[in-house]
């Protein structure tokens, strides 16, 4: 029963995006159709095929390899950060993107990532019949991240038509940072991270396809040349490895600074709800309170529910699914990295695959702010209207991620 819900969720995530589509008479629905039928393919694959299972649980372990010289370093120069058997969230987590995030640059510099980007972007085009830019972008978006692949495709967005910059947008709050990845690994099971990048990037293209779909004449699905930060080629390879440490620095402080701050708020409303709800309780002479969680959980429940899980399940996993959104993933993932393990594999398969994303309002003002500096003001404003479906865009994509994903895992 659980898996025929499942199964319609799918249908109801999708119907949704045509509800609110911004032209439902131009979707391209072969393509789209070509799109599912791929994503089902991975999620199989990855999921429930031997060979799937394989491969996935083996880029995590090679992950689980690369974050162990990072955890040398951390305790290189400090010991008593990594001599405990278990490591703080920071320590374990996020220190180890002072590693990866350098890597990631050095891969960038001797352009040996964006010959891996353009590869892939080509044959995913081929693939799915969409424009080349918007395959291209999806690739990008996995190993850069969000701005990171607006700030490098600035040449493109600059000569795209405001219609097509608001689909870039839409696709962009659905990314990670592939210098992220090793952080994640750390806090939830690595074979699902894995898994689920490929099929957000999918998913975005879907979701953004049927809300904003746009018509590309043969003569305008190009790739302009690429902007690989020509400014970056010319540094000498020692001052530009220097820079890319003391941004990872800055990435891990401002992690950190967001994770403390949003954890701080929530749980300081929290206790104010709490409190006004438990003295209204008492007036009336009733017991208990209730509290953001369960405010939160409340608009979520009908999609967790839509997900498969059983009734007690979904309103758990309905509170972390709206507390990522209005907060970030890490968050979420900092409550549940001792629990997930007991979790069912369903539950486990659905909360780990729909956290895999930048979904949440935060995001919202990064990209914004990005395109602002790149495109010009009749451009940003026109995208920075269509902000509400940005964000209904990253929590489809969300949710279909870890629909396609729970089909498999039972």
């Amino acid at each position: 029963m659980f898996l025929l819900i499942n199964i319609i969720g799918l249908l109801v995530f999708l119907g949704i995006a045509v509800l609110f589509s911004r032209d439902r008479k131009n979707i391209q629905w072969k393509s789209i159709l070509i799109l599912v039928i791929l994503n089902v393919f991975l999620a199989w694959f990855f999921v429930y095929f031997q060979i799937g299972r394989t491969i996935v649980e083996g880029l995590a372990a090679a992950i689980a390899w690369v974050i162990q010289s990072a955890h040398t370093g951390t305790g290189f120069a400090f010991s008593s950060f990594t001599s405990g058997k278990q490591m703080d969230m920071a320590i374990s987590a996020l220190f180890p993107i002072l590693l990866v995030v350098p890597l990631f640059d050095v891969l960038m510099y001797f352009n040996i990532l964006p010959k891996i980007i353009g590869g892939i972007g080509w044959l995913l085009a081929k693939i799915t019949r969409q424009p080349k830019f918007e395959s291209f972008f999806g690739i990008e978006m996995m190993f850069l991240g969000n701005t990171e692949a607006l700030a490098v495709s600035n040449a493109q967005l600059k000569r795209m038509n405001e219609m097509r910059v608001l689909t870039v947008a839409m696709m962009s709050m659905s990314s990670i940072s592939g210098a992220i990845v090793g952080a994640y690994v750390q806090m939830i099971p690595g074979e699902l991270v894995l898994t689920a990048i490929p099929l957000n990037i999918i998913n975005a293209i879907i979701v953004s396809s049927i809300l904003n779909p746009v018509t590309v004449e043969e003569q305008e699905d190009i790739i302009y040349s690429i902007n690989n930060n020509e400014t970056v080629e010319r540094q000498p390879f020692f001052s530009f490895l220097g820079d890319s440490v003391l941004n990872a620095g800055k990435l891990v402080l401002i992690i950190i600074a967001f994770v403390i701050s949003f954890v701080a708020l929530a749980d300081l409303i929290d206790r104010f709800i709490n409190l006004i709800t438990g003295l209204i309780a008492s007036g009336i002479g009733v017991k208990g309170s209730f509290g953001l969680n369960q405010i939160l959980g409340v608009f979520m429940y009908p999609f967790a529910l839509l997900l498969g899980l059983p009734w007690d399940e979904a309103w758990i996993v309905a509170q972390q699914m709206a507390k990522k959104i209005v907060t970030n993933e890490f968050v979420v993932m900092g409550e549940i990295t001792k629990v997930v393990d007991t979790y069912s594999p369903h539950r486990q398969a659905v909360i780990s695959t729909f956290l895999v994303s930048f979904a949440n309002f935060s995001t919202i003002g990064m990209i914004v702010g990005t395109l602002k500096g790149i495109v010009d003001k009749k451009t940003s404003d026109f995208v920075a209207k269509y902000v509400p479906m940005m964000l209904l865009s990253g929590i489809l994509v969300s949710l279909l991620t870890a629909a396609f994903v729970g089909l498999f895992a039972w």
